[in-house]
Formats: C-alpha cells, sequence, structure tokens
C-alpha cells in the first residue's frame, strides 16, 4: 500500500467481505440480515445533504463550474486546514479501512481511488459499489483521487466554512473528496460521479451520464435516464436483458461503460414478484441500509418505512445473474427519459424528436421521492437538468450538447416515460403500474409500438401511442383518466408554464430549435 496518509491507527486494507461483516458486528455497528446480508443503520442522515456539498473554488474550477444552484462554492482557504483536522482525527482512531478501486469499467478512462473510512460497513460499500482491483494491479496501485470518510468527526461552520456540522467537498486541484458528519454511504457514491461528471466532458470529451443501462439479445443497447426513485435500477433489472449497470455510465465514440463495479437499489416494498433479480441479489456480500428488522428474526420488512423511504442496499453487479462482463457496451439504440410526474399530466409513454430530447434533457422534469434527501417527506416537482442536477458541476448545456451529437451520429429512438401519477396529482390519482411500465418498454424494444401509429400530445406536441399490447389504451392519453376534463386542461397548461419558466435560465446559447420544442399553449 502506497501513499499512506495515516500512520498511528491498525490499517484494514483491502478487508474480505466476510472480515467487514465480523468487524462490524464485533464492533455492534450491524446485524446479519436472515437472507445474508449485512443490514445497518446511517442514524441522523439517511439520505444525500445537498446544500452540504461544495466544490472548492480554485483556478481549475472558478470558470468552467456552473456555480449556482446545486454547485455550493467553499474557499480553497478552507480545505487543507478541514483535511488536516480531519486527519488528526483519524489517527486518534484504533482502526481505519483502506479500499483501493477503480471508477469506470472502460480501462482507457479509469480512475484509480482509495477510500479512507472510520467504519468498517463504509469499506463494504466501497467494495461493493466501486470496480474491485486485482492482485496484479494491487501490486503497484497509486490512487489518483482519495476520499476521506469520517462520518463522527464534525465541523464547526464558523471556523471550516461549512453550512453546517456535516459536509461533504470536493477538491479538483487537491484531487480529495472530504466527507464528515454524516454516515449515508450515498455521500461516497455521488461524491465520485461528481469528479467524473467534471472530468470527463470537460477534459476527454465523454458524455457522463446519470443512467442505467442494458443490452438485449441482438446486441441492442437501451439507457435509462432518471433521479433516484424513478426506476433506472428497476427497469434496467430485466430478466431478458443483460445488465450493463443501474446508475452511472459514459458513452464515447464507441462505447457505453459503467461507472460502477455494484448497484445501489431501493428497497421500500421490494418484492419478489416485482423486482425478482433486485431481491435475489440482497444475500451475503450486500448491504443493507435502514430498513426494519424483525425482532427475534432479523428478517427485512421492506414494506416498512419508519426509519425512512430511502431505504436502499448496495451489492455488487456480480449478483444480478444477467450482466455483461465487463460492464461496456456498443452504442445505444433506445434511450428513455424517466419522470416522475406528481401532477399526472403527462402521458405514461411518449416519443420524442432530436429537438424535443434535448429540451426534455436539459428540463429534466420529474419529483423527489420521499426520503432520497434530507427533508423530503413526499413527492415534490421539480426540474433538475440533466436528470441529476446535484451531480452536474458543468453548465447543462454541454452535457446536452454531447447528448444530441450522440443522439444524432448513432440515430437514437428516444422516449420519454411518466412512472409517476395517473387520474390526477399526487394524494388524488394512482401510481403508474410497474407492470404497464415494462410492457411499454418491451413495445419499444421488439418494435410493436409502432404498429398501431401514434397521435398528438396537445401543448407538449409528443407522439403517443395509439395502442400498446397488454395495456388499456385509455391510459395512453392521460385525459382520459381524470374526471374533470376541464381541470387536467388547467393542470396542463400549468405544467406547461412551468417548464417555461424553468427553460428561460438556459435559452442563452441554446439553439432556437430546441427552445421552440417545448410546450406550446
Amino acid at each position: 500500500m502506497k501513499k499512506v496518509l495515516l500512520t498511528k491507527p491498525t490499517l484494514h486494507y483491502q478487508s474480505k467481505v466476510d472480515t467487514l461483516y465480523e468487524q462490524t458486528i464485533v464492533l455492534e455497528l450491524g446485524k446479519i440480515a436472515d437472507n445474508g446480508a449485512l443490514w445497518v443503520n446511517t442514524g441522523k442522515f439517511t439520505g444525500r445533504s445537498p446544500e452540504n456539498k461544495f466544490i472548492v473554488k480554485d483556478t481549475i474550477t472558478k470558470d468552467i463550474v456552473d456555480w449556482g444552484g446545486f454547485n455550493n462554492t467553499i474557499d480553497p482557504q478552507y480545505f487543507k486546514p478541514l483535511q488536516n483536522k480531519m486527519l488528526l482525527y483519524l489517527e486518534q482512531q484504533k482502526e481505519i479501512w483502506v479500499t483501493d478501486a477503480f471508477a469506470c469499467a472502460e480501462a482507457t478512462y479509469q480512475l484509480p481511488l482509495r477510500l479512507y473510512t472510520e467504519l468498517p460497513w463504509s469499506a463494504l460499500f466501497a467494495n461493493n459499489m466501486f470496480i474491485r482491483p486485482t492482485e496484479a494491479q494491487l501490486a503497484d496501485f497509486i490512487p489518483e483521487w482519495q476520499i476521506i470518510h469520517a462520518p463522527n468527526f464534525k465541523a464547526d461552520p464558523t471556523i471550516d466554512g461549512t453550512a453546517a456540522e456535516n459536509f461533504s467537498i470536493i477538491s479538483f486541484t487537491e484531487k480529495t473528496i472530504l466527507i464528515g458528519g454524516s454516515a449515508y454511504t450515498g455521500e461516497i457514491k455521488k461524491g465520485i460521479f461528481t469528479v467524473l461528471n467534471f472530468i470527463l466532458p470537460n477534459l476527454k470529451n465523454i458524455l457522463s451520464m446519470h443512467c442505467s443501462a442494458n443490452i438485449g439479445e441482438t446486441g441492442d443497447v437501451s439507457l435509462f435516464f432518471g433521479l433516484s426513485g424513478t426506476g433506472k435500477t428497476t427497469l434496467s433489472a430485466d430478466p431478458k436483458r443483460k445488465l450493463i449497470g443501474d446508475d452511472e455510465h459514459g458513452w464515447t465514440n464507441h462505447s457505453i461503460f459503467n461507472f460502477e463495479g455494484g448497484c445501489y437499489a431501493k428497497t421500500i416494498n421490494l418484492s419478489s414478484e416485482n423486482e425478482p433479480d433486485i431481491f435475489n441479489a440482497i444475500k451475503f456480500g450486500a448491504l443493507l441500509e435502514n430498513q426494519v428488522l424483525i425482532e427475534g428474526a432479523n428478517k427485512v420488512d421492506y414494506d416498512n418505512a419508519s426509519i425512512t423511504e430511502n431505504t436502499r442496499v448496495s451489492y455488487p453487479i456480480e449478483h444480478i445473474h444477467n450482466i455483461v462482463t465487463p460492464s461496456v457496451a456498443v452504442q445505444p439504440k433506445n434511450i428513455f427519459f424517466l419522470t416522475c410526474d406528481a401532477y399526472g399530466i403527462l402521458p405514461p409513454i411518449s416519443k420524442l424528436n432530436i429537438a424535443q430530447a434535448m429540451y426534455q434533457f436539459i428540463s429534466g422534469y420529474t419529483a423527489k421521492i420521499a426520503g432520497t434527501e434530507e427533508g423530503i417527506k413526499s413527492p415534490k416537482a421539480t426540474f433538475s437538468s440533466c436528470f441529476g442536477a446535484p451531480f452536474m458541476p458543468l453548465h447543462p448545456g454541454v452535457y446536452a450538447k454531447l447528448l444530441g451529437e450522440k443522439i444524432e451520429l448513432n440515430h437514437c429512438q428516444v422516449w420519454l416515460i411518466n412512472t409517476g401519477w395517473s387520474g390526477g396529482a399526487y394524494g388524488r390519482g394512482e401510481r403508474m403500474s410497474l407492470p404497464n411500465t415494462r410492457k411499454m418498454i418491451e413495445a419499444v424494444l421488439d418494435n410493436t409500438i409502432d404498429e398501431a401509429g401514434y397521435e398528438d400530445f396537445p401543448v407538449f406536441n409528443f407522439k403517443v401511442p395509439k395502442k400498446i399490447p397488454g395495456v388499456d389504451s385509455n391510459i395512453l392519453q392521460p385525459e382520459n383518466t381524470w374526471e374533470d376534463k376541464s381541470e387536467y386542461e388547467a393542470a396542463r397548461v400549468s405544467l406547461a408554464n412551468l417548464f417555461q419558466r424553468n427553460f428561460k435560465k438556459f435559452e442563452d446559447g441554446v439553439d432556437s430549435s430546441i427552445i421552440n420544442s417545448g410546450p406550446l399553449y
């Protein structure tokens, strides 16, 4: 192990899974569930805290990062002192876990990284979620990036330049991520994702994407864009198709590749009937977070949200039996934008032209799902550019330009899928049926969706299929599912107005054909 930052604690390097289990149990930090997975409670934070995530504003980032919104600034003067305080804290601990790994399955673009953490189960998370080096690779492994992870360390905002005791800070000059005050493992995962979203488009002309991906028997690749809770993991885990990855990918001129070595799935209301691949992946080696265990049996109650709606499991991608190895594939044929429409306005499936695809990608309309972030208790309509604004440090136009070029070059077809509500807004209507959504996607993949033709969806000007095998045609036009048609029309115009107001901040430098592809009324 080269270039080690710590010298005093016992360093557990590249610990095996069974050892991490044992160490977690001995320290009374977790339990073994009846399915063999390791269960933990992440404490106060059960979701990401985007308002406490910062990027150091320095010579590398000051003129490139799209500051504001989710890209919070912190002055360089705070970074090194805070890092030194964290290292001093870790030096005082008896044990520290060190994990070396890679991000990016495409060998040409692999990013070597190292995690230092005070929690053995956080090391298990890193083992699950990043790409595990071979023994030969470890022999001369030198990390390019490092993550210093101290959940029990708390910052002093009056001294350290943070907004609260918990924080996640990225320095592109130091190539280091500092995470403190929160044990929620998603901060580790999304920290590296943010780094890649800066490096790959900016320096390597590769589109980095918040999407899942899979491939069919004929070699056709599909991408699924969407925020957490919209169905990326669920819809890409198709037993008829091989999984490339469930959340983060890069798109080069010749390939699609997974950033990760594992999956991080929501488990609320999980069942073997609806999501068999994910359900069966939860076994020895998987890490369960914040579920309720039935006392005495350690059986997981997936329907219990008393700790959080954002119950999670991480597992190595190999726990899914039907995968691509390595996680690299050819150019995509179909792209699905997943939106959770809390208003119940959008059709369950729409066909988009390239300009509409660019508009919808930049808009990123969806709803934040309860529990995904701190303070979100129920679905809330939002616009998240690129379907992942909290992790995108560059201007949305940078990612959109790359996407548009690749769609045109590869003749991809783009679809907007509403996995949200039908028959009314949240609280009145019903959530879209997962089996119906699967049937719609199957119709795209087997080309039967074109057979009955399309009709217009007014105001938004999408194309909506007239019929889909096995699906009630009445739900394809959402107006049919509302009792009061005039109320629906008013709600559609209201949503269109929200789109238009949101898009104004992106209009400078955006082609007029894209602007004109938004909703008109």
